[in-house]
């Protein structure tokens, strides 16, 4: 009974407990309980792990399923999980015995004089008579030239008393879990940057309709001037306001041009592709993506399991926890089993026959006795970095309630601005409708017209950029409760 309970051996060390984290009852704002019927309101049901697609755009859905194949860092992510897939199988191979079939041949040629040597010590104890013998004969001794053959098996394994080889395995395994989810958390991060990327394309495009179509009005209020002034009835200063007004807005055409087509580049950067790779697919105009009525965010118990930012600092805690385990289990006597069995001659005729079986089995352990405080400064370090983990990982939680709350905020408080200025393109709108028709009856000067032009363009432009915000508010919202859920990455489960 002696025997398995030290081969199964007991783990020295710290056993890792998931930490607890503060998680609120419910969400810490108003808008998932009480707001207004015209904003698009976060309720408490599972997200889709695919949120683009509450927008219904068909081209950033297509974007977003092809992100995953061809976004670089993606790619980089993947292979580091590679990397730590066979780190993992390192560890686990000290798990199990180390097999090895030998086979060698030498040609050797022993020493004569130590032969003879030996003869003659052998006849200095030998009875009288026969050392003179012995003696006489040991300066014609010699050992002829041998040919030694030689196979066999040979097998070593660690007795993992201590638990030093578990804790290893157990730390390369919490590694490969903080790489799924470092991969996880890049791919989340690239999903939500290529939709604020898209969403900003959209928004530029329809800051240059906006625009052009600004510029076809204040030209028509340039030639509605012309005609008054070539027919007396205004001065040339109002012919003047309005062609200045008429190149004020077609200077602001190139800008959003430039902006798109950099836009354009980001995107395809985020897509693996060189500059102009998708041109054909963006370059012409779409409308913004609208705001779902409701927005499903889960429950806030939930975030922490679907960040993966917290879910690969609670793998680095775990790891650094096993690795106190394995400095700890180093200051222990290390137990070896070696065993070998295989075949032994002078002839390779003779190589195969029973009688050349040789074997040997036995334990071999090492003693740690002193090594310069290496294993003390090691453990030290080990317990230090457990230490800084579990911090980071406090850290990194506060962190993530933060950012949800601040997402909450803004995706609300946009809402509100955008209705605002709803209001005010509407009144705007009005405004200038009725200085345009006071100017033609002659009852006005084009001032009025001139500044109710602008007051439209600037909050058109406005509108349009709380239009692109209160979508991007909606990606920073995903971003911010780890995307939709999704399950842990096979690779993770394996090993």
């Amino acid at each position: 009974m002696l025997f398995p309970v030290l081969l199964s051996g007991c783990a020295v060390g710290p056993d890792f407990k998931k930490p607890e984290t503060w998680t609120p009852a419910q969400w810490q704002h108003a808008s998932l309980e009480q707001t207004s019927r015209a904003l698009s309101v976060p309720v408490n049901q599972a997200p889709d792990p695919q949120w683009w697609s509450v927008f219904h755009d068909p081209e950033l859905v297509s974007l977003e399923q092809r992100l995953a194949t061809q976004n670089l860092d993606i790619l980089q992510a993947t292979q580091q999980m590679a990397v730590s897939r066979g780190q993992l199988l390192l560890a686990g191979a000290e798990r199990f015995p180390d097999l090895a079939a030998t086979g060698s041949y030498r040609r050797q040629q022993y020493s004569s004089k130590q032969l003879e040597s030996v003869i003659k010590r052998i006849g200095k104890n030998a009875p009288e008579g026969s050392d003179a013998l012995l003696s006489s004969q040991a300066a014609n001794a010699s050992i002829p030239l041998l040919n030694q053959w030689q196979d066999g098996l040979q097998a070593s394994w660690e007795v993992d008393l201590w638990g030093r080889v578990r804790r290893q395995y157990e730390a390369a395994k919490s590694y490969l879990q903080a790489t799924v989810e470092q991969r996880r958390g890049i791919l989340i991060a690239r999903q939500a940057e290529l939709a604020q990327d898209y969403l900003s394309l959209r928004s530029t495009q329809e800051q240059l309709r906006i625009t052009r179509r600004n510029k076809e009005v204040a030209v028509q209020m340039l030639d509605l001037s012309r005609n008054r002034y070539n027919s007396g009835l205004v001065s040339e200063l109002d012919v003047e306001s309005a062609r200045s007004q008429v190149e004020d807005t077609s200077a602001r055409i190139p800008q959003y041009e430039q902006l798109a087509e950099q836009q354009i580049n980001a995107i395809n950067l985020l897509m693996g592709a060189p500059p102009g790779a998708l041109n054909a697919e963006l370059q012409t105009p779409s409308v913004i993506p609208s705001l779902p009525p409701v927005v499903p965010v889960g429950v806030p118990s939930e975030v922490v399991r679907r960040r993966p930012d917290i879910r690969q600092a609670e793998a680095e805690l775990h790891a650094a926890t096993a690795e106190v385990g394995q400095a700890e289990a180093d200051f222990y006597p290390k137990v070896t089993i070696d065993a070998g069995f295989g075949m032994q001659s002078f002839s390779f005729r003779d190589l195969g026959m029973w009688g050349a079986r040789a074997w040997n089995v036995g334990p071999s352990i090492s003693i740690p006795i002193f090594q310069g405080g290496r294993l003390v400064g090691q453990l030290r370090m080990k317990k230090a970095s457990q230490k800084t983990a579990a911090l980071r990982y406090r850290k990194t939680v506060l962190t993530a309630w933060s950012e949800v709350d601040n997402a909450l905020t803004k995706y609300e408080a946009e809402q509100k601005r955008n209705m605002a200025l709803k209001a005010q393109v509407a009144a705007d709108q009005r405004s200038l409708s009725l200085s345009r028709d006071l100017y033609r009856q002659g009852l006005r000067t084009f001032l009025p017209v001139l500044d109710a032009e602008r007051r439209v363009l600037s909050s058109q432009t406005a509108l349009t950029t709380s239009n692109e915000m209160m979508s991007e508010n909606l990606v920073r919202l995903y971003n911010a409760i780890g995307g939709g859920w999704e399950e842990i990455y096979p690779e993770a489960k394996n090993g």
